[in-house]
């Protein structure tokens, strides 16, 4: 007896989930929509918080921002974990390729004298705000409303957690493989004049209740300090005998291009919002003015002790990009 092989095609009943069929027809989804679109608990909840009985557990008052349709808001980087768990990784190893090469050539030791003052008073410090930036973004995954913005929030407090490592691995490798320069940051980041504001505003940030004001309070932050040490100075160091900051530099900054993606989004989001875009656009411009404020506040005594190690024009760097970012807050013009 002889048997044919045959093809059956069974078609599936449903392409995706019926609430994702319902918001953008009977079509497949991507893993990224079925993992983060509808995800946001919204009924059924038997008490407030205790600690706030004002609110309910997942309230949409938890910040003055927000989106009539919370999934109107999506991750342009359409990260969810396999796809970012598996950039990051990449992104890692291509740094500690980057740190071998530089313990390989002894280009730390090599630093010029003003260039390793640089790293050990000013940048290595800097571990303990990207710490503080884990925390606030931790608040905002966990009170900000709709899976997106949450998600996207989450993977970015996963981020500052990195770069506070990256920056300890290049403490341990200034300091010669011992935790010497890290004790000395920590000093430094308590004590130091010149640190005193960063530290007081990030601390400001995170006992910030409103997650949308502590977000642009931090986004604010980042702006100054990324663009001074990730791209000022890294071009100065390229010209200055000082690649190895340049090195690490680039990692930095990549990461930063590549965050910038998901706050900008929502920041248009809140600007294009079917009932609430003119609500929200005037609150971003009012909070975005008073964060590049405090920035500028805090960033400016920490540029002035970069101008006195290196004369790097740091100072006027910080002032100029503050009055750019106004662009960054205020509303679109009209037309745009």
């Amino acid at each position: 007896m002889q048997y044919e092989l045959k093809t059956q095609v069974i078609e599936p009943q449903r392409s995706t989930f019926t609430h994702l069929s319902n918001r953008y027809g009977d079509k497949p989804a991507s893993r990224y929509l079925e993992g983060s679109v509808g995800v946001q608990p919204r009924e059924h909840f038997h008490y407030r918080p205790t600690w706030d009985p004002e609110h309910e557990l997942y309230d949409e008052d938890y910040s003055v921002f927000k989106l009539t349709d919370p999934y109107s808001y999506l991750d342009p980087r359409q990260y969810y974990y396999a796809p970012y768990v598996t950039n990051r990784s990449t992104l890692h190893e291509a740094f500690a390729t980057s740190l071998a090469y530089i313990e390989q050539r002894g280009l730390l030791g090599r630093l010029p004298r003003e260039w390793r003052d640089v790293v050990a008073e000013l940048v290595l410090p800097l571990r303990h705000y990207e710490s503080g930036g884990q925390l606030t973004l931790c608040g905002m995954a966990r009170f900000a409303y709709g899976s997106t913005v949450t998600q996207a929030a989450a993977y970015s407090a996963f981020d500052r957690v990195g770069n506070a490592q990256v920056l300890s691995r290049v403490g341990i490798a200034l300091g010669e493989q011992t935790t010497s320069l890290l004790d000395a940051a920590k000093d430094h980041w308590l004590e130091d004049a010149s640190l005193q504001g960063l530290r007081k505003l990030s601390e400001e940030t995170i006992c910030e209740k409103d997650w949308g004001i502590a977000l642009i309070r931090l986004d604010a932050t980042d702006q100054l300090l990324y663009d001074l040490l990730w791209s000022h100075l890294d071009d100065m160091a390229v010209t200055l005998g000082a690649p190895a900051y340049s090195l690490v530099s680039q990692h930095l900054s990549e990461w930063f291009l590549d965050n910038r993606k998901w706050i900008d989004a929502l920041y248009k989001a809140w600007r294009e919002d079917e009932e609430l875009a003119e609500t929200n656009a005037g609150l971003l411009e009012e909070h975005g003015a008073a964060a590049v404020r405090a920035a500028l506040g805090a960033v400016t005594p920490f540029a002035e002790r970069v101008d006195e190690l290196i004369d790097a024009g740091a100072v006027d760097r910080v002032t100029a990009r503050a009055e750019e970012l106004k662009s960054v807050y205020a509303p679109a013009p009209a037309g745009a």
